[in-house]
């Protein structure tokens, strides 16, 4: 009934606002100017562009479809301009006359590599002026390409780990924290399908393609009503659509893998046809277990980690803004007898479709339709093994309506899954579930810009059907353009989620990372420090401010503060000494009482996360610089302590610097060094051994036991701290008009440093991260 009456109210202001600003376009005659932009070369779309009417304040920049709408233009002629990034300058005139809507397709032309950087300042600069941005990092595939290349490719897992507020394990662990966030809580989006592990177990690469990939928005906090159901940060990548000119590809061979992608056009364009269908598929993998012991003799026990990642998508475009895509995907990964691990695995696959319908002259329908199924197993060798599943579907329908410089976001979503969670904590006592769960939202988003001011409000309800708990969660993003060169900014919203974040916290490093589903049923205490508990809605409060200063044309700063707290999250207990809840242990003056905290798998938190990022961005002609520093701080506070969970790191620092060479800046050098101060862990006090239950004549003085740990103060300790410096080189060989050849050679922890990886307390092993690390490979692009 709560939802129902969310919807109507959402659907009646939508319709309020709808009719009043439909009455507003109809006090005088305006038209409209419509448009799609591409790439002349490959007809991908161009997003973000700026298109302005010169001499005048109509404009608007491209979305992720390179689609863009200006409406409320009075009758008149017009020199419309676009500019963007890499690109020529395009202009055209045009006039217009009563109601008349424009429709135009928009071809940009490559500029030449001298003169991009000026260009790419000058872009840069104007579309953080019209965006509000804030805790967004907006990335593309070339930006990626400017890191050294590690293993022989350059990859977003890598690129990831130099954003500020972003904290990664290391080299391997692939598990990335990002402002104070568990990995649960972080959401992963591609093409609108849910990814649910978008990291291999050696850190240095994620699933995705790195040459597939359009644009990647990475959210650290403060994100829009259009995002639901985490607490702490989103992922969004969308992938190209395929050359639509011509066949192409790319095949990649290196040390550590080999990669291979496939695109080009079904159905072709033509003077009286403008539509296009257009394929790519992409595949790559890792042989590492088996190639490390040639390359690698030196590392003792090699390298064990193998992966195969495929995408393909399929796209009907309309040649006016309206397509539809089908897509999939199937990606593993695995590491086989390492140390202690004598087998982890994962696979997640996935499929589904989505669409953008031009409909009007002012406004925009878009949906997603996907399954997704993941699954993870972990073999420690003590027979107790780990499993957790998770599958389901999301939808998605939204509308955005434009009103001159103003536009307004709205829809619903929906998402149905179910967890199949088994695992065994440090007292060896077995937590299962098996769950099905859904919910529904609706949401809506208005930007407007007042004069110097971008106003960004939303709103978001969320109903759990399954739990029949719902929350409403208001949004809101500011921008102060104080001068040409200094914005103010700041976001704040309410978020929810029901996935709990499930692993040991007495292990210095778990790759095994499981979903769990807050439900009616979950054995869980009914308050809280005093506090009556009810239902398993996790929420969060997020408030970020920032600056931003362009100190020249080239050289760009800025700086965050952020705070997010977290209510009433749920764990798993890492209390748990008993699996006893009959009345005798639980009931108050019994001589056999025992606190619940004790007893019940799973405990309530609250936690607070706060911090400060700094991130200068140089980029001059061949020059790039890349700086971040990050303070934090993580706590969280359960019935018994206060203490600092696994992923709070204080410190962290990150330099980039690529630098080009040669006429046709066919050489390319490039170095990053990364610190990061050390992560907590839960010390060892002592090691026992336990004697095996048997009968009363056994003779205990001779009977064979089984090894026991005392833990320490929980999280007392700290880790060593991490840093590491990787350089890179590449050389590009051009073979006719189309082709190009390149060649890599980078290296890995150049300095040999110690970081530690993982400790085995039985064995009292250490195991470190990556050593020393050549590599070398070659590309060719066609």
């Amino acid at each position: 009934m709560k939802m129902n009456r969310f919807l109507k109210i959402l659907f009646c202001a939508s319709l309020i606002l709808n009719s009043q600003f439909s009455n507003l376009n109809s006090v005088q005659a305006q038209c409209t100017v419509k448009g799609v932009l591409y790439d002349e070369d490959n007809g991908e779309a161009i997003p973000y562009a700026n298109v302005v009417l010169d001499g005048t304040s109509h404009g608007a920049a491209t979305d992720l479809n390179g689609f863009f709408l200006i409406n409320r233009i009075p009758a008149g002629s017009y020199t419309l301009r676009v500019r963007y990034v890499g690109y020529e300058e395009h202009t055209e005139s045009i006039t217009l006359s009563g109601r008349q809507t424009l429709t135009l397709n928009i071809k940009l032309k490559s500029r030449a590599r001298q003169l991009q950087s000026v260009v790419i300042t000058e872009s840069r600069s104007e579309e953080r002026k019209v965006q509000t941005q804030v805790s967004v990092e907006k990335i593309t595939a070339k930006q990626i390409q400017q890191m050294p290349s590690i293993g022989g490719q350059s990859d977003l897992a890598q690129y990831l780990q130099v954003l500020p507020g972003v904290n990664s394990t290391g080299d391997q662990g692939g598990q990335l924290y990002i402002r104070g966030g568990s990995m649960i809580q972080n959401l992963c989006m591609l093409d609108g399908m849910i990814v649910y592990n978008p990291f291999h177990a050696i850190g240095l690469y994620s699933v995705f393609e790195t040459d597939m990939i359009l644009n990647a928005n990475i959210y650290t906090g403060g994100f829009g009503a259009e995002y639901g159901g985490r607490l702490s940060s989103v992922m969004d990548i969308t992938t190209r659509d395929g050359n639509k000119r011509r066949q192409s590809g790319k095949v990649g061979v290196n040390t550590f893998g080999a990669s291979m992608l496939l695109e080009g056009p079904l159905k072709k364009e033509t003077d009286k046809d403008k539509s296009t269908i257009s394929y790519i598929l992409s595949a790559k993998n890792s042989y590492l277990s088996k190639s490390s012991g040639t390359f690698y003799p030196y590392i003792e026990s090699g390298l064990p980690y193998d992966f195969l990642d495929l995408y393909g998508k399929l796209s009907i475009n309309s040649g006016s803004g309206s397509k539809i895509n089908f897509f999939g995907f199937r990606f593993d990964d695995s590491v086989s007898n390492y140390h202690s691990l004598n087998d982890y695995h994962w696979r997640n696959y996935g499929f589904g479709s989505n669409f953008v319908l031009v409909t009007g002259t002012s406004s925009l329908l878009e949906g997603t339709l996907a399954y997704s199924d993941y699954k993870i197993t972990l073999d420690d060798g003590s027979g107790r093994d780990q499993r957790s599943g998770i599958k389901g579907f999301n939808m998605n329908i939204g509308v955005t309506n434009f009103y001159g410089g103003n536009k307004l976001h709205y829809g619903i979503a929906m998402e149905q899954y179910s967890t199949d969670y088994s695992y065994y904590n440090a007292y060896n006592l077995r937590t299962t579930q098996e769950e099905h769960t859904n919910n529904i939202s609706a949401y809506l988003t208005y930007h407007a810009q007042w004069g110097k001011l971008l106003f960004e409000p939303g709103i978001r309800y969320i109903f759990y059907s399954s739990l029949s708990e719902g929350s409403i969660e208001p949004r809101l993003a500011l921008k102060y353009n104080a001068t040409d060169w200094l914005r103010f900014k700041l976001a704040a919203g309410l978020y929810s989620q029901v996935f709990l974040d499930a692993r040991s916290d007495n292990d210095i490093v778990n790759l095994f990372s499981g979903f769990l589903t807050g439900s009616g049923d979950l054995n869980k205490p009914s308050t809280f420090r005093g506090e009556e508990i009810e239902g398993c809605v996790q929420r969060a409060q997020h408030v970020v401010l920032g600056a931003e200063y362009d100190i020249t044309r080239h050289l760009n700063v800025n700086a965050e503060v952020y705070f997010k707290h977290f209510h009433h999250l749920l764990n798993s207990n890492h209390n748990k000494m008993y699996d006893r809840m009959d009345a005798a242990y639980t009931t108050p003056g019994s001589p056999y009482y025992i606190d619940l905290y004790y007893m019940t798998d799973y405990m309530i938190e609250d936690g607070v996360a706060y911090g400060l990022d700094l991130s200068l961005c140089y980029d001059v002609e061949r020059l790039y610089v890349w700086a971040t520093y990050s303070l934090g701080n993580v706590e969280r506070t359960d019935e018994l302590m206060t203490y600092h969970p696994h992923y709070d790191r204080r410190h962290t620092v990150n330099l980039m610097v690529t630098y080009a060479l040669g006429d046709q800046r066919e050489w390319e050098l490039s170095a990053r060094w990364s610190f990061g101060s050390g992560f907590p862990f839960t010390q060892t006090q002592g090691v026992y051994e336990q004697p095996s239950s048997g009968s009363i004549a056994q003779n205990y003085t001779t009977a064979q036991g089984t090894y026991g740990i005392y833990y320490a103060e929980l999280y007392g300790g700290r880790l060593p701290s991490y840093h590491r410096l990787d350089m890179g080189v590449k050389r590009k060989f051009s073979i006719g008009s189309r082709s190009v050849l390149e060649v890599n050679l980078g290296v890995t922890n150049v300095y040999n440093r110690k970081n530690m990886f993982y400790f085995d307390r039985m064995t009292f092993e250490r195991v470190d991260q990556l050593p020393f690390l050549w590599s070398a490979g070659m590309s060719f692009s066609f």
